[in-house]
């Protein structure tokens, strides 16, 4: 126990080590559930724009999102530490950014699987993990082409409805990850796009429920809502 506790410890040094020569980095204090977390995020996401080269973002048009703390995925956070009982539950995390969810969800008991398409992102998932003493694995997945085989109890997704383009591949991939008789959480603030993502997941048999949460812990108060999605029952 000490030694992997100790193994540990010099994972998290050495890895906070490589971030620091490479980003400009801020650590964040929540509270969620009562217990006190800590998260690295980059200080300045904006800052990463200069770092991807016009065949990558021609390839992919990939923004670097993951690099912020969104407060979709904090209200997303405080609603699974204080709404959502989780322990032994598998559950997967699509566009995880740098694990806030996934992280809270692991320390409420689930069995936890964060995925997100950058792999500069799922660095920062292992260091909070690490920083944050709770376990669970991490692995890229692009939800417009979706090879995992396993589905999950209980899907979480934060600030991912932002393309038009995700739209159907997002739903798509929700289908494919959850059990029958699974459940997704998304949050969002609030934008058009969700109204149109909601009318697609409508269209693949998704019922939806809309959770209305605000966060206040910035510099202006924004709107959230927390999209449950599950299954309709088919009659016999």
């Amino acid at each position: 126990m000490h030694e992997s506790l100790a193994g540990e410890g010099q994972e998290l040094r050495v890895l906070y080590k490589t971030l620091a020569a490479e980003y400009d980095l801020t650590e964040t204090l929540f509270t969620f559930g009562g217990h006190s977390f800590s998260f690295l995020s980059v200080l300045d996401s904006y800052a990463l724009l200069d770092r991807i080269s016009q065949e990558e973002f021609i390839k992919d048009e990939q923004m670097p999102y993951w690099a912020e703390i969104w407060p979709s995925a904090i209200t997303l956070s405080s609603f699974i530490a204080d709404e959502l009982p989780l322990k032994g539950l598998r559950v997967i995390e699509i566009g995880a950014g740098v694990g806030i969810a996934s992280t809270v969800a692991a320390w409420k008991g689930a069995r936890v699987l964060a995925t997100d398409y950058s792999l500069e992102a799922l660095r920062f998932v292992r260091y909070n993990a690490l920083r944050n003493r709770v376990a669970f694995d991490n692995d890229r997945l692009d939800w417009r082409l979706v090879k995992c085989s396993e589905q999950f109890d209980l899907l979480l997704a934060a600030d991912v409805l932002y393309e038009r383009v995700n739209l159907l591949p997002i739903v798509t991939a929700i289908d494919k990850l959850l059990k029958p008789d699974g459940t997704a959480y998304l949050a969002d603030p609030r934008r058009r796009l969700a109204e149109q993502f909601l009318e697609i997941a409508a269209e693949n048999n998704f019922s939806i429920t809309s959770f209305p949460r605000k966060y206040t812990g910035g510099s202006k108060d924004v709107a959230v809502n927390i999209y449950k999605m599950t299954r309709q029952k088919i009659a016999q």
